[in-house]
């Protein structure tokens, strides 16, 4: 079967755009991706058109609202999905003009279409017998316990996400004063976050525990699951 040209836009854009000119991570590659699939779900579901049949000239802004209105109304989409999704079919078609700057007027109108707007709610936060409360919970007598409540507060006192907490290393501690976690974020932007006395001391003990000050253990995960590996989200999610 012959490729289409909005095939070849759309592998050259995954495998070659994002990774190699943007530098993105893997998980928003990952999310691109998902996106991308979605699209291509709703044109054979609702237009009638299989993924390996769709062209340019098939596709336009009108499918493109249609998709949004799709979500909404047939996956029961949030607002913010809806405005994921359209970010992800902006970066698409702003590379795709390039390729192919015929399409140019139609990416135009594509790229004029607007997020649409929500709600902010107030963030709800825990009190400070809320935290009390929460930190509590692991058994601090027992190692695995110790680990437990040092990555929890380190989660809290560094605002981490889940990804920059797996990825972080031992070397990644400075625990002189002033005590300073260096966390690696999208793009690989690095950011040093002060860390409070009783972190601190908390990582302090967990690597004394764990033996991670250890000449060569440097390099090694700073939380680790019981095959000496970096933990995963799920394993994440399942000690909080």
């Amino acid at each position: 079967m012959k490729q289409t040209d909005f095939a070849k836009a759309l592998a050259r854009f995954l495998t070659d755009y994002l990774p190699g000119q943007r530098n993105v991570s893997t998980n928003t590659i990952k999310s691109y991706r998902d996106a991308l699939k979605q699209f291509l779900l709703f044109m054979q579901e609702d237009q009638g058109i299989k993924p390996e049949c769709i062209s340019f000239a098939s596709l336009g802004m009108l499918q493109v609202k249609k998709f949004l209105s799709w979500l909404e109304a047939e996956k029961k989409a949030s607002v913010n999905t809806r405005n994921q999704r359209l970010a992800v079919l902006h970066s698409f078609f702003r590379y795709a003009q390039t390729e192919y700057p015929e399409i140019l007027f139609e990416s135009q109108k594509i790229l004029g279409i607007p997020f649409k707007k929500k709600h902010q709610p107030v963030i709800k936060h825990l009190s400070m017998k809320q935290l009390g409360l929460l930190f509590e919970q692991p058994d601090c007598s027992t190692c695995k316990g110790r680990r437990d409540l040092a990555l929890m507060v380190t989660l809290y006192d560094t605002g981490a996400r889940i990804q920059e907490l797996i990825d972080l290393k031992v070397c990644d501690l400075r625990l002189a004063q002033p005590a300073v976690i260096t966390l690696s974020g999208k793009g690989n932007k690095q950011r040093n976050v002060p860390i409070l006395k009783k972190t601190q001391n908390l990582l302090e003990t967990y690597l004394k525990d764990n033996h991670l000050l250890d000449t060569g253990r440097e390099r090694s995960p700073l939380f680790y699951n019981y095959n000496l590996q970096a933990f995963t989200r799920p394993g994440i999610t399942y000690i909080l």
